[in-house]
């Protein structure tokens, strides 16, 4: 192992000629200034840039054609194919009662994407049938667009257990809600 070798040490000719190459060195006078603090840099929101980066990929893997759902203007409206259009007309006159609700304010995508999961998992084992999803209006987030809205959309569309959902009605969130019919267990 060449790499951990200790030098050799010098010659009595070898040292002699190095003692004469400095023989004039000074040390360097010390100028009295203070060096510069290093220049302050906004921080690096890395928890946005995150967010930024997962919104992307979600936006690509949660991906579902027009074909699948449908939609009115802004409103939220999905029904799985099979179902008869007056079930869409109940749940949006409020036909089932809410059983139970989860809010996904302040929660970043990636614990809403899990809230709604685990809470989807929840309902099935207690044998609910009508959820509410208080995902907000987007009021609070960048641009004041309500990201979660179209997230909570496109997640619930993937799940087998959802029958069908649509935008809650005034008394119950209006926009920033969605209502949630599931499959009976």
């Amino acid at each position: 192992m060449a790499g951990n070798r200790l030098p050799a040490p010098l010659s009595p000719d070898d040292l002699a000629l190095f003692q004469a190459a400095v023989r004039d060195a000074r040390p360097i006078a010390a100028h009295g200034r203070i060096e510069p603090a290093p220049i302050a840099t906004d921080p690096i929101p890395k928890s946005l840039l995150r967010d930024e980066q997962q919104v992307l990929a979600d936006s690509l893997s949660d991906y579902i054609g027009w074909d699948d759902g449908q939609e009115t203007g802004e409103e939220l409206v999905f029904i799985r194919t099979g179902l008869r259009r007056d079930t869409l007309r109940k749940l949006r006159r409020g036909h089932w009662v809410l059983q139970a609700e989860l809010d996904l304010h302040g929660l970043v995508s990636v614990e809403a994407r899990q809230a709604v999961a685990a809470f989807l998992a929840q309902c099935g084992k207690r044998g609910l049938r009508c959820v509410r999803i208080i995902h907000g209006k987007g009021l609070g987030s960048k641009n004041k667009e309500p990201i979660l809205r179209t997230k909570v959309k496109h997640w619930l569309m993937q799940r087998d257990e959802v029958l069908a959902f649509c935008q809650a009605r005034a008394v119950d969130g209006g926009s920033g809600a969605v209502v949630v019919l599931l499959k009976s267990s």
